[in-house]
């Protein structure tokens, strides 16, 4: 009986300690002793230089599948059959991300990609990188990193996930099963190549420029909504669109608004950059009316960026959508209700480069960037992270570490937030409702975007990192009784590192932000 007891017991410590060493090894440091600290003093103005490039990063989906049943998740039980595309007798799947698991692509719509813009002052250069992903790790970058050659002159990357919710998995939670990864490695490794690819392009693409630069703070909440108490929004539309200053003809565009692309909702099974593509078409090559130019395009090639879209800035099937053409509104999730809202938004960026573009030539670079550490109190994050689903370095059993930039030049400033961050804390309107679980008052104070330098201000969302959610502490609530008299606790909390990340995210950013105006020239 007593060696029972001990045969069993030393089973279970057995058990115990491969599983926590199974958990350690997936959740190690991939960059052990890696620490960003950088700091660029800008000097004295010089001419200013610009590149652009894109590369596609679609996905082969070789195999498709019938859904028997409409519910948008692969299931043979129910029905679902799938056709063999490559004969290798095995059902490879593309994995979709953004709102259930089990939702493998049927094919592709528009392909996704990695977008490069280049700023240059003469002394420092900047690569700014748009990718058609749901979000791209903090790891994941530094791999990009350290693949760009010298030759590129790269002072500082910055690779920005545009969130579309209709693109391959490339953070594991969409897999087969919430247990199961949905990346695929050789897909993942394509993306990093193709982003090093456009970056090394992009650079070869330098050319003398001038900027014209512009912005919308209204208007864009068209087609926009919020779907959590407090509704606060950031509609804003940024432009910055890059002319050669020797040819005349255009470079490039960056195009900033924060919304979820989601528009196609969850049932859309094919591959797309969701309306990012519908953008950055109608501003490149101009907004048509059946077969008839209503508004000219600018060419050149568009970098489509997100800003705070936490909250929950959506177009959700309850948001209309008029077509600006056609006496139809749009409530049904369709990609006619995407290309109209595509229309919109194009519209109103290329109004505002019409009517009210600050033209620029010359100027000067700074930045700050540092490393930021956050508590993982997310249990299911954790869990998520010891079994191997999700692939992300984790420092001791907790903290995960990631990255914030404040950087300017000229008239503008740009603030890098490493995830989805809520409009509150960039343009104000915390509160503390009763009810909430922390009985505090606002902590996330005052709003970040008041603190930037400039008249033009862009914040990049999920930029170097996706750590989740990124809300006011004051507005954390998972305990009954809810905030707003709600019966049941509002969608965020769940897809957040924990109600220590606001609080620490707008501590550093109001850092770097203020250390940055102290080395503008």
């Amino acid at each position: 009986m007593k060696k029972t007891l001990i045969y069993t017991a030393s089973f279970f410590i057995l058990i115990f300690l491969l599983f926590s060493s199974f958990a350690l090894y997936n959740m190690r440091n991939r960059h052990k002793g890696y620490v960003m600290d950088k700091v660029i003093q800008g000097s004295a103005t010089g001419p200013i230089s610009a590149g652009f490039a894109a590369l596609p990063i679609t996905p082969e989906v070789p195999d498709t599948w019938h859904d028997a049943n409409g519910d948008a998740r692969f299931n043979p039980k129910d029905g679902d059959t799938w056709e063999d595309g490559n004969e290798n007798g095995k059902f490879d799947a593309v994995w979709i991300a953004g709102f259930h698991n089990k939702k493998p692509a049927q094919g592709i719509h528009d392909d996704l990609w990695a977008r490069t813009m280049i700023l240059d002052d003469g002394k420092t250069r900047i690569a700014l990188v748009s990718i058609d992903v749901i979000g791209f790790f903090y790891d994941d970058v530094l791999d990009v990193r350290k693949q760009i050659k010298n030759e590129a002159g790269i002072d500082y990357l910055t690779v920005a996930s545009t969130h579309t919710h209709e693109g391959p998995d490339l953070m594991g939670i969409w897999g087969k099963s919430p247990l199961k990864s949905g990346v695929d490695p050789k897909y993942l490794q394509y993306v990093k190549d193709q982003i090093v690819a456009s970056v090394e392009k992009a650079a070869e693409n330098i050319r003398p420029a001038r900027l014209l630069i512009a912005q919308d703070h209204e208007r864009g909440m068209e087609t926009l909504a919020d779907t959590r108490l407090p509704h606060v929004f950031d509609p804003g539309i940024r432009l910055i669109h890059a002319i050669d200053r020797e040819t005349a003809l255009p470079l490039g565009t960056l195009f900033a608004w924060a919304n979820h692309p989601e528009t196609l909702w969850s049932q859309n099974l094919l591959i797309t950059s969701d309306f990012p593509h519908y953008v950055r078409e109608y501003v490149e090559n101009g907004i048509y009316h059946n077969d008839s130019l209503v508004t000219p395009g600018i060419g050149g090639i568009t970098v489509y960026i997100n800003g705070a879209i936490g909250g929950l800035m959506t177009t959700h099937p309850t948001t209309p959508v008029q077509d600006p053409f056609e006496d139809t509104v749009y409530l049904k999730p369709s990609f006619d209700k995407a290309r109209a809202q595509g229309q919109i938004i194009a519209q109103i960026g290329l109004d505002a480069l019409k009517d009210n573009a600050v033209e620029i030539s010359e100027g000067s670079i700074s930045l700050v960037a540092k490393t930021v550490y956050f508590p993982m109190d997310n249990k299911l994050f954790r869990l998520g992270g010891s079994l191997g689903v999700i692939k992300r370095s984790v420092k001791g059993w907790k903290t995960i570490q990631s990255e914030i930039a404040a950087w300017s030049l000229g008239p503008m400033s740009f603030l890098n937030m490493p995830g989805e961050i809520y409009p509150e804390i960039v343009n104000g309107g915390v509160e503390a409702p009763e009810g909430r679980d922390f009985a505090i008052d606002p902590v996330e104070i005052p709003p970040l975007r008041s603190l930037m330098p400039g008249d033009f201000r862009f914040v990049i969302g999920l930029a170097n990192d996706e750590i989740g959610y990124v809300l006011p502490k004051s507005q954390w609530d998972t305990k009954a009784p809810f905030a707003y008299g709600r019966e049941k606790a509002q969608y965020g909390e769940v897809n957040s590192m924990g109600p220590e990340t606001g609080p620490i995210f707008h501590k550093e950013s109001v850092k770097v932000i203020e250390q940055l105006k102290t080395i503008l020239p």
